[in-house]
Order: C-alpha cells, then structure tokens, then sequence
C-alpha cells in the first residue's frame, strides 16, 4: 500500500491504493496465459497511456436479477436501460452466469469426458476380470467347498467365504492404485477445479465404489458356490 507501480505503456507512475487476492480472470482454473504474470485493476477515467489517449477497454456489469428470469427479458431489459442512459454506449453480449461458466470449461468437460469414458471401460474390464476370476476360484475349489458343505457349512457362509476372499484380493489391487493416483494425481490438478487433486472425500468415494462394483462381480460365483450339491462337489477330480 502506498508504492508506486509504472504499466510498460505509461510513463507516469501510479499509486496502489489496494491489494487484491488472486482470480480467476481468464478462467475457472488458475492457469495465467503465458506471457502475463500479472494484473492490476485502473479507474476506467485512468486508463490512459502517456499521450492521454483512452485505452480500449471493455466495461463488464455484473446484474443480480431474480430467481428464474427470463435472460432473453433480462437482456432486452439491460439493453434499453442502457440506451435510456447513453445512446451511445453500446451492449454487445449479454450472458448468463451459467452460460459463462459453462464456456468457460468447454475445453476442460471435453478432456474429462474422454478420461472418463476411458476409466469407464478400465472399469467394465475389471468388473469382467473380477467376475472371471472368482469363478474360475470357484470351479478350481469345487472340491473344498463340498467338504464344507458336508461338515456343515450353512449357504450364507459359503457366500460370505468367497466374497471375503475375494475383496481382500480386490483390496490389494485398491492400495495399489489409490497410491498411484496420489502419486499421479498433481498432473491432472490443471483440469480440474472446485475439488483438489487428493481431495480425500473423492478417494474415499472410488474406492467405495470400486468395492460396491468388485462384491456386485462376485456375488454370481459366490451364490452358485452355495448352491452346490455336496455329493457331486465331492466326486469331483
């Protein structure tokens, strides 16, 4: 506060009367354009360069209207109070906030959206991979499970035996990965915005959910596990 600043396109110096915090000026994430390493904010009478020319600039208004208004109205209504005001001052594009924000993040939901369709069939892969899997566990101890069976062994705890086992595999593929995604996750912060990179609500969410999918994989195999008939199971090479 109090010290004197001099833009490269004026010879005069100017006071800073205020410090602001960083914004978002040129989008929702923080990335600046390359060339820029920072920005100051002028009375619009003060944005002159050294021979007093106005500098061009543009004027941007921020209106609160209320809840569910028409913006095609709003804009009409904006246009013709500007006009009532100065004819000669011209309204050139009226948007929504929701339109605004949504063009701002027009690149970054695009790269999302082909992430997420490739995340989308690692995940089917592994659905199907934890589904072959199991039941492949299933046929190979087909053996043990009839010696269970027949020692007394109830349905439900044949099912909760094979759905244990395998989400304690599941469980170390999980540890696997969550350390990865940590460890790789700072070279996707640039594409998101309003969550952190480890945000550990969002970790704690997938790998819920990765476990909801692994339980849905498995519970076929584990349930036809119970339904074996122990006679047959123990006749089996």
């Amino acid at each position: 506060m109090g010290k004197h600043i001099k833009p490269t396109f004026d010879e005069r110096w100017r006071t800073i009367v205020g410090v602001v915090a960083d914004v978002r000026q040129y989008g929702l994430t923080n990335s600046v354009p390359q060339g820029i390493s920072g920005a100051i904010y002028m009375p619009y009478a003060q944005s002159v360069r050294g021979d007093d020319r106005q500098l061009p600039a543009a004027m941007n208004l921020l209106v609160r209207t209320t809840a569910g208004a028409d913006p095609v109205r709003v804009a009409r209504a904006i246009r013709e109070l500007a006009v009532d005001q100065n004819p000669n001052v011209p309204v050139s594009e009226v948007r929504t906030m929701e339109a605004m924000v949504s063009g701002s993040i027009s690149g970054f939901r695009s790269t999302m959206g082909v992430l997420l369709s490739f995340a989308m069939t690692a995940l089917l892969l592994a659905a199907i991979g934890t589904y072959g899997l199991v039941s492949h566990s299933v046929v190979q101890r087909t053996y043990e499970i009839g010696v269970r069976m027949a020692m007394g062994a109830s349905k439900p705890s044949i099912v909760g035996l094979i759905l244990g086992q395998s989400l304690r595999f599941v469980a170390g593929g999980v540890v696997a990965g969550a350390g990865a995604a940590i460890v790789f996750a700072r070279f996707l912060s640039s594409l998101l915005y309003g969550v952190a990179a480890t945000d550990p609500v969002t970790f704690a969410g997938v790998i819920l959910f990765l476990f909801g999918i692994a339980a849905i994989a498995s519970c076929a195999p584990a349930w036809r596990a119970a339904q074996m008939d122990p006679l047959k199971s123990l006749r089996v090479d």
